[in-house]
């Protein structure tokens, strides 16, 4: 492939860009993410995945937020990434395994369009509810229905890691302004020592949950696979759900099915926006 070279798709409006370690010529700096991901003086995203190489799975992956941070697992980003090592012949194979951060992850093409991937699945492993592994700060072994303090606002929360940390708090109504104007302090609530993904969380019936998300690192997201893992896992663990639920979010919705043993597989479509080269000159910003 050229150097330097980019591809930028999205799962549900969660857009991401993958660049490739073997191509680039940069250094991927704290710096470099935050101006490659600006809308106005780089190319604009919701993050950055690299691919890496891995001893332990069939191909590695390494997830950045526009802010610079790195996440241990995405389930957009994840979805994404499969159906560009796909689409551009690095997995020569239907079903592979890729390395992240939060833990090595089974992923399936589901369906096949004009010689490119257009539904994935990927199992994204077992939730987990120990406040420790989370992590949170909290004594208890769960966090379940803990009340919170956030400025003027009190929150029920409950918390659980999908390869990554999330605080889902049931609602009966969903507002998107107090998501947005909460959600960063929730976020970075002390409690938290990684900080943490939000949702707010409606029940529709027991195959349907609509959620808000506001995403550790990028802030107000149309869409999040793992939050969207997050939140039914929560929602079946409290026997509020069915094994098979749809989660309904603003850019669209994803299959999520919890087994009895709470290991996770979610379903959802991928689409390629663009693909280019960064020039030269984004280079010399990103390196002066």
């Amino acid at each position: 492939m050229e150097k330097n070279n980019f591809v930028k798709s999205h799962g549900l409006g969660n857009e991401y860009l993958v660049l490739d370690s073997d191509t680039i010529t940069f250094n991927l700096s704290e710096k470099a993410i935050k101006r490659i991901c600006n809308v106005n003086f780089g190319i604009g995203s919701d993050g950055i995945l690299l691919k890496v190489k891995s001893d332990k799975a069939d191909i590695g992956l390494r997830i950045y937020n526009p802010d610079g941070s790195e996440a241990e697992k995405s389930g957009n980003g994840l979805r994404i990434f499969c159906k560009y090592v796909y689409d551009y012949g690095l997995i020569d194979k239907n079903e592979f395994t890729v390395e992240t951060k939060g833990g090595i992850v089974k992923a399936c093409i589901k369906e096949i369009k004009n010689n490119k991937a257009t539904l994935i699945d990927v199992n994204m492993g077992n939730a987990i509810f120990n406040s420790s592994e989370i992590p949170t700060n909290f004594e208890k072994e769960t966090v379940e229905n803990e009340l919170i303090k956030i400025e003027d606002k009190e929150y029920i929360i409950n918390c659980v890691s999908v390869g990554n940390p999330h605080c889902v708090i049931l609602k009966e109504n969903l507002d998107i302004e107090e998501i947005k104007k909460y959600g960063t302090y929730i976020e970075n609530y002390k409690m938290f020592p990684n900080r943490i993904n939000v949702q707010f969380a409606k029940i529709i019936n027991r195959k349907e949950v609509e959620i808000l998300i506001w995403e550790r690192g990028a802030g107000f997201t149309l869409a999040s696979g793992s939050s969207s893992c997050a939140v039914a896992s929560v929602l079946r663990k409290k026997d509020l759900i069915d094994r098979e639920v749809t989660i309904k979010m603003l850019g669209g919705t994803l299959k999520i099915d919890i087994n009895d043993q709470m290991e996770i597989r979610m379903t959802g479509e991928v689409r390629q926006i663009c693909k280019g080269v960064l020039s030269e000159e984004l280079i010399e910003d990103l390196e002066n």
